[in-house]
């Protein structure tokens, strides 16, 4: 009996030693995916809403702490409803403006257009220019160019010609008018053929002449 007490207390001893090396070691083992997701969904995330407010860049302000969010140049107050961000009423931008900057909260022109552009060509403000014979301009300070056209007179010839950088033209043989198809000059009477004398008319040289006929000279019968 003694002999048999003696084996049982060697088995009680042998079998915690050969159960303790197959205990499952938690850390030995990673945990299935399942697992992480729940896990992961457990976190806990930082809420500043109340609290602060939080920019583009994840720099937090504090309840009443003036700030630029990275979206908006205008200045923004932290709340407890968030950031409320000062809406003014921009100036407008002048028309004319060539550079405009946007690094403030409103765009500001930097500088406007000085001069004026008429055909391709600039001209400065007030400057007076010519651009054809007939017309006379000027660069207006609006960047606006105004020109006047000169108002030519009825020539007093029916071949009237135009001169270089004079804009109305010219009769250059003197007053002249039609008769017939033959131009003949004002203030005489011309002989055109044997049996018609014709003269202009007294300041309306566009019309054809006036003729009368008279005796016709042509030669006697032998």
């Amino acid at each position: 009996m003694a002999l048999h007490i003696h084996e049982a207390w060697i088995l009680l001893f042998v079998i915690p030693a050969l159960v303790a090396p197959a205990a499952i070691n938690h850390e030995d083992y990673p945990a299935d995916e399942g697992d992480q997701a729940s896990s992961n969904d457990n976190l806990i995330f930082d809420d500043y809403r109340g609290k602060g407010c939080v920019d583009d860049s994840g720099f937090v302000y504090k309840l009443g702490e003036r700030f630029f969010p990275g979206h908006s140049n205008c200045p923004c107050v932290c709340t407890e409803d968030g950031p409320v961000c000062d809406q003014p009423e921009c100036p407008k931008i002048h028309p004319k403006c060539t550079k405009v900057e946007h690094n403030g909260c409103c765009p500001e022109c930097k500088e406007v257009k000085n001069f004026c552009e008429y055909h391709g060509k600039n001209y400065k403000i007030l400057e007076e220019f010519k651009p054809s014979p007939c017309e006379w301009c000027r660069c207006e300070p609006s960047n606006e160019v105004h020109c006047v056209v000169a108002d030519c007179a009825v020539p007093e010839c029916v071949n009237p010609v135009y001169e270089p950088e004079q804009c109305c033209p010219v009769c250059k043989n003197g007053p002249n008018c039609f008769a017939g198809t033959t131009i003949i000059p004002a203030g005489i009477e011309v002989k055109v053929d044997d049996c018609n004398i014709c003269h202009c008319h007294n300041g309306d040289w566009w019309k054809p002449a006036q003729c009368s006929k008279r005796e016709c000279q042509g030669k006697q019968a032998l």
